[in-house]
């Protein structure tokens, strides 16, 4: 109710202003300075040495209204730009006394204006354009709200993303932050003679990740089709035709749920290089990150939650096995068997995937002993071969393979491994996944056989890595959910949440 009285009078003054302005929605007015720029600039001048100034120069601003007071025949406004705030000086001296009093009458703080003035200080020092004319761009309908960053409920700052920005600083200052990450990140892949490319985003096959696809359909071609899951099979396929160094930056879509680290559409980083194996693909990676953290924070030591995190290069290195016995706990014998492997489990309060055959066991007890022990950036290589069926095998034991994940603070930020490039093994790799699903997985991958032809062709050796773009911003700018790091995540309808919300009011009542 009280929102729906302050959109009324708002509503009422923009009334007002459209019968003082015919054009209530001018398009010509262009900005020439930023205020960070105008900030920097003068910041070395005081008062005296502004107004000193001989043929001051004239600057030319606008922005959004965040502050604003009024002083009889002096106002002062406080806008907001893409770069920060500055604050502009109205007064009937300079602006004349009708111009001065239509503004007066109408505006208010969330209104978008623009300036045109030279700068000087007020007494208490705050630098200010001195407005010798002033537009009204954008008369707005809803007043921000006074104490947004103290709401409890966030799921409102997530939906309404655009007012989350327009008062949060810190909120903004994160997706600054993704963005020179992204760009750090695609520096520094170029610099290494990667070649960046685009695949497909929509497939017959949902393969290259262990995940559920979303299905749509293509009305022309009248066939199903799938939202992709990862890029890899794509990517590989250029490995077949020539090109040595690839990588893509792009969205995946995977149909599971919403938690602090999942959201159905995500970014992922992947590349690929030939004539390489998986401790190359640790070095690449462990190197990439510790440039795009030096190139965003200024440094590689970076705080997250209660830990600080040294993301400078090499990062611990760590064999599954190794791992479970000297973090988990397990001895030597509790490894042996999938008998064992399950009694164990058991003693720990762990239940174990019914289908799961010794390598999927042996998967899930690490992820349940280890993962969230793993702070500091650790990779964790040798995977079991059934649980990694894009990955080489070691020659020497064919049931572990070359395969290697990132952790930081207990998640996993990417996954790497020397590629398989055996066609008649992949072959039966997609085969055994077949299996697997019969079983009970349902994240198994599917046979993609344009992809064993493309093998047969001869790829050469070669690694892969795979990061996790929005779990890297998170470990940056230290936020604990991917939502924060996120422009609109996925949430629930807004009708639904509301019914939900009356729900259980009335079941409470």
């Amino acid at each position: 109710m009280e929102d729906n009285q302050l959109i009324q009078a708002r509503r009422e003054k923009f009334a007002t202003y459209a019968q003082m302005f015919p054009i209530t929605h001018p398009n010509h007015f262009k900005p020439k300075d930023k205020a960070a720029d105008l900030q920097d600039k003068y910041k070395e001048l005081d008062k005296e040495a502004l107004n000193a100034i001989d043929n001051p120069e004239t600057h030319v601003v606008a922005g959004r209204v965040m502050l604003l007071r009024t002083f009889g025949k002096l106002a002062f406004a406080q806008i907001q730009d893409t770069s920060g705030r500055v604050q502009i000086s109205l007064s009937v001296d300079s602006l004349g006394e009708e111009s001065f009093k239509q503004l007066k009458d109408v505006l208010e703080i969330g209104d978008i204006i623009g300036a045109e003035g030279t700068m000087t200080r007020t007494n208490t020092g705050e630098l200010t354009v001195k407005a010798s004319s002033v537009l009204m761009i954008n008369k707005t309908l809803r007043p921000l709200p006074e104490k947004w960053h103290g709401l409890s409920d966030k799921e409102t700052r997530y939906r309404q993303r655009y007012v989350d920005l327009i008062v949060n600083e810190d909120v903004r200052d994160v997706f600054k932050k993704r963005s020179k990450a992204i760009a750090a990140v695609r520096e520094y892949l170029i610099d290494q003679d990667f070649m960046e490319v685009e695949t497909p985003m929509l497939h017959q096959n949902a393969s290259g990740a262990a995940a559920k696809p979303f299905l749509t359909h293509h009305n022309a071609l009248s066939m199903d089709m799938k939202l992709r899951i990862a890029p890899e099979l794509h990517l590989k396929r250029l490995l077949v035709g020539g090109f040595d160094r690839v990588f893509e930056v792009n969205r995946n879509f995977r149909n599971e749920g919403v938690s602090l680290r999942h959201n159905p559409e995500f970014t992922m980083l992947e590349f690929y290089t030939a004539y390489a194996d998986y401790e190359d693909a640790m070095k690449l990676t462990e190197e990439l990150i510790a440039h795009t953290a030096q190139k965003v924070c200024g440094t590689t030591e970076v705080e997250y939650g209660e830990h600080k995190i040294s993301l400078k290069a090499p990062f611990k290195k760590l064999s599954m096995k190794n791992a479970i016995l000297e973090i988990g706990g397990a001895q030597e014998s509790d490894l042996e068997t999938i008998e064992t492997i399950k009694a164990f489990a058991a003693s720990k309060g762990i239940k174990l995937s019914e289908w799961g055959d010794y390598g999927q066991c042996f998967l899930e007890l690490f992820e349940e002993l280890c993962e969230e022990k793993l702070i500091q950036p650790t990779f964790i290589y040798d995977y079991p071969t059934s649980t990694s069926p894009l990955s080489r095998c070691h020659d020497e034991d064919k049931e572990w393979t070359q395969r290697a994940e990132l952790f930081v603070v207990g998640r996993e930020l990417g996954n790497l491994f020397s590629e398989l490039n055996d066609a008649d093994d992949q072959e039966q790799r997609f085969i055994d996944q077949i299996e697997q699903a019969k079983k009970g997985n349902d994240e198994a991958m599917e046979h993609d056989k344009d992809y064993i032809r493309a093998l047969e062709y001869g790829m050469p050796p070669a690694a892969g890595v795979g990061i996790g773009i929005d779990r890297l911003v998170m470990l940056i700018t230290n936020q604990p959910s991917i939502r924060d790091v996120l422009l609109f995540p996925h949430l629930r309808p807004e009708e639904g949440r509301q019914a939900a919300a009356e729900a259980q009011e009335e079941a409470t009542a």
